[in-house]
C-alpha cells in the first residue's frame, strides 16, 4: 500500500486583493502552496505528490523533486480533484491525501494521524469544534442553533483511492469538500483533531492571522558553521557521513570520529545557539566511546525540532588527500538525507584538497566543514 497526496493549487482566489491567486502569494518568504507541499515531500509515509496547479506549466519554477508530478486544474474545485487522482498510479487500496493550497500551516503528525485512521475507517479529516454562538436569521428573527455536534471541516482528507475516484467519478457536481462526495455512500469517517494553522486563507486579512500562527513574521531562517577535524590511526577504514570507506587508516577519535557528521552538528548546534558538540556529547563521557555519530546529529535535529526549527539544507565539505570521497559522494548523501528525513537535492556534499599543504596536505587527518540552513518548522 501506498499514499498519495494531491494539493488542489487551481483556484483564482478573487477574495483576495490583487491578480495574483491567494495559493501563489508569498507567506513568510515562500508561496503559500510551498508550505504544504515541503511538509508533504519530506513525511516519510508520503510516495506521491500531485501539484493540481492552474496549467500544467505554472509549476515550472519548482525544483525537480522525486515525489512530485504535476497536472492541471479543471473549471471546478471538483474536476481538478479528479484531474489529480487521474494522475496517479495507484492501487484501488491505496491511501489519498485531499489538501487545499491555501491551507499552510500542514504538520507531519497531522498527516500520520489520517493514514493511521484509515486503518479504522473509510475517510478521515482534521475537524475543529464550533466554539462561537450560532444563530439563524429567518422571517421571524434569529434563532438559536444548537453547535454542540457541529464542526468545522479541514483538509487534508484522507481515502482510499478506489473509493474516492469512484464517488467523484460518478457524477459531475462540485462538492463543497471531498467528504461530501463518498458520505452518500455510507462512508464510516473518522474525525481526528484538527488545527487553527490549518484554517483556510480565504480573504486579504488571513495573511495577517497566518503569519502570527505560524510565527513566520521574523527570523525566517538560521545558520550555523561547523568545523571538525581528526586525526590519522592504524586502521582499515574512516567513516565519512555514516559511510564506512575503505582506507589503509583509521580516524582517530573517542566515538566513530565521523568527521561529516561531526561538522554537520556542530553547523545545527551554531543555528540553535546552542553552544558544540563538546557540550553536549564530552569526550570525557565514557558512554560516548565508540558511538555511532549519527546518534549526535539525530540529538541535534531532535532539539533544533523542539524550538521550533527543522533542517532546510546543509552543505558539507570534507577535506582530505585522501581517500578519495568522490566514489562514495552518493552513498554519504544518501546517509545523510535518511537520517535527517530530507531529499537528496537539500543535501550537498563535495571534497577538496589542500594541495599538499598543512597536515591534511601531509595525509595526517581529515578535516571537514558544514554549513546548515534551518527554517520555521510548520506548526
Amino acid at each position: 500500500m501506498k499514499v498519495h497526496a494531491i494539493i488542489v493549487a487551481a483556484g483564482k482566489g478573487t477574495r483576495v486583493s490583487g491578480s495574483t491567486p491567494k495559493q501563489f502569494r508569498t507567506l513568510g518568504q515562500r508561496q503559500v502552496f510551498e508550505w504544504s507541499l515541503n511538509v508533504l515531500h519530506t513525511h516519510p509515509e508520503v510516495d506521491t505528490i500531485c501539484l493540481v496547479m492552474p496549467s500544467s506549466e505554472a509549476a515550472t519554477h519548482i525544483a525537480d523533486r522525486e515525489k512530485l508530478i504535476i497536472t492541471a486544474g479543471g473549471h471546478t474545485r471538483s474536476q481538478s480533484v479528479r484531474n489529480g487522482l487521474e494522475s496517479l498510479d495507484a492501487q484501488e487500496d491505496d491511501i489519498v491525501l485531499i489538501h487545499d493550497a491555501a491551507r499552510p500551516g500542514l504538520a507531519p503528525a497531522l498527516i500520520s494521524a489520517l493514514i493511521s485512521s484509515l486503518e479504522t475507517a473509510d475517510a478521515a479529516a482534521p475537524a475543529l469544534p464550533v466554539t462561537d454562538a450560532l444563530k439563524r436569521r429567518s422571517d421571524a428573527g434569529l434563532e438559536n442553533v444548537d453547535r454542540h455536534e457541529l464542526f468545522r471541516i479541514q483538509t487534508p482528507q484522507a481515502f482510499r483511492f478506489g473509493q474516492i475516484s469512484a464517488a467523484l467519478s460518478n457524477t459531475t457536481d462540485d462538492f463543497v469538500d471531498d467528504l461530501a462526495a463518498i458520505e452518500s455512500l455510507g462512508a464510516k469517517v473518522a474525525l481526528i483533531d484538527g488545527d487553527r494553522t490549518l484554517d483556510k486563507i480565504t480573504y486579504e486579512k488571513d495573511f495577517d492571522i497566518m503569519t502570527q500562527l505560524l510565527d513566520v513574521g521574523s527570523s525566517p531562517v538560521r545558520v550555523g558553521t561547523g568545523f571538525d577535524v581528526h586525526g590519522f590511526e592504524p586502521g582499515d577504514h574512516v567513516t565519512i557521513c555514516g559511510t564506512k570507506i575503505p582506507h589503509d587508516q583509521a580516524l582517530a577519535g573517542h566515538s566513530d570520529a565521523d568527521v561529516g557528521w561531526h561538522a554537520l552538528t556542530d553547523a545545527i548546534f551554531g543555528a540553535l545557539a546552542l553552544g558544540d558538540l563538546g557540550d553536549h556529547f564530552p569526550p570525557s563521557d565514557p558512554k560516548w566511546k565508540d558511538a555511532d555519530s549519527g546518534i549526535f546529529l539525530s540529538h541535534a535535529l531532535s532539539l533544533a525540532a523542539n524550538a521550533g526549527w527543522q533542517l532546510d539544507s546543509c552543505d558539507i565539505t570534507i577535506i582530505c588527500e585522501a581517500p578519495k570521497v568522490k566514489p562514495h559522494r552518493q552513498a554519504m548523501r544518501e546517509a545523510t538525507a535518511t537520517l535527517a528525513q530530507l531529499p537528496l537535492d537539500r543535501i550537498s556534499i563535495k571534497a577538496t584538497t589542500t594541495e599538499g599543504l598543512g597536515f591534511t596536505g601531509r595525509k595526517e587527518g581529515i578535516a571537514a566543514q558544514a554549513i546548515a540552513t534551518l527554517c520555521r518548522k510548520p506548526a
